[in-house]
């Protein structure tokens, strides 16, 4: 049996909710369709993709790899189907782009390539800049567009944004964390935990936030800028932190094992997407980028 289209819709679905239930929800469809749906991409294969948890799903490392794969399939048959979008006449262009240190480490890598692939008339100007950076130059005019954490966004009234994903928040623990024993965690059981804190693109300032409105705080043992170093500290027990999916990877650098829980309070969740000034034109190679993200990542374009 060949794997269709509708399964692998069904497993991003999945994979970017945490949860079958909410998956079928997002989708209009029943929760016994998207598990079959599921089963038989397992089976064909022949690899689990998903762990079953009290708290819902969580991807298998096979799971991980292959979400990468089902991403790339599903955006260039979107691509194909909206072809006009890949006409080049009138594209010998410069896009001046920015994008934040997150995006560019652990989303943009692999469309970025791609696009440039896709349209190599199209010569690529791209910056690494801080948030308040970017929104300041894309009002100023230096830069066409950026791809950002828009939940982060500051300056609404003069910076138009289009979300691109929405990775949900969750805890990171240790294989031995104890608790990962407790049926729902909420944020008071967090503050009673060590706590590492990571500091890169304002996600101390984003905690902050829940935080306040939680009543808590977070027993910081440990600030750093490093993503890979609040991998290594969780999963060597000392500390807890709450991240998003899309930087997270179940093992460390040094091969222990991260684990991952859904709170029992609402965290908000890490938003990419592209911004750009209300107050210029799209110019042509930035109507292309953003034709191009919108259809690999599964939007309307």
């Amino acid at each position: 049996m060949a794997i269709t289209l509708k399964q692998l819709d069904y497993f991003i679905a999945t994979a970017d909710s945490g949860q079958v239930s909410h998956a079928a929800v997002d989708l209009n469809i029943s929760q016994s369709a998207v598990t079959a749906a599921i089963k038989s991409l397992e089976m064909e294969l022949g690899v689990v993709l998903f762990e079953r948890t009290h708290a819902g799903v969580r991807l298998t490392m096979e799971g991980a790899r292959f979400l990468d794969h089902a991403r790339v399939i599903t955006g260039a048959v979107a691509a194909a189907v909206r072809s006009p979008l890949r006409e080049r006449t009138g594209l010998n262009a410069k896009l001046r782009l920015g994008m934040t240190y997150t995006v560019v480490g652990y989303f943009m890598s692999r469309y970025y390539a791609r696009f440039r692939k896709t349209y190599p008339h199209i010569e690529v100007e791209l910056a690494e800049l801080p948030r308040r950076a970017l929104e300041n130059r894309l009002v100023a005019g230096d830069l066409d567009m950026a791809v950002m954490l828009v939940s982060n966004l500051q300056n609404r009234e003069e910076i138009e944004q289009e979300m691109l994903m929405r990775s949900t928040r969750r805890l990171w623990l240790a294989a031995d964390h104890p608790l990962l024993n407790k049926q729902e965690i909420s944020l008071s059981d967090v503050a009673d935990e060590d706590y590492v804190m990571l500091t890169v693109d304002e996600a101390r300032k984003t905690a902050a936030r829940y935080w306040v409105d939680s009543g808590f705080s977070p027993r910081v043992v440990l600030s750093t800028s490093s993503v890979e170093a609040v991998r290594s500290l969780v999963a060597s027990g000392v500390g807890v932190t709450i991240l998003s999916d899309m930087v997270y990877r179940p093992w460390s650098l040094e091969g222990q094992r991260i684990e991952v829980r859904r709170l029992k309070e609402p965290v908000p969740s890490m938003d990419v997407g592209l911004a750009w000034s209300k107050s210029r034109s799209i110019s042509s190679a930035a109507a292309a980028f953003r034709a191009f993200m919108s259809v690999t990542m599964g939007g309307g374009g």
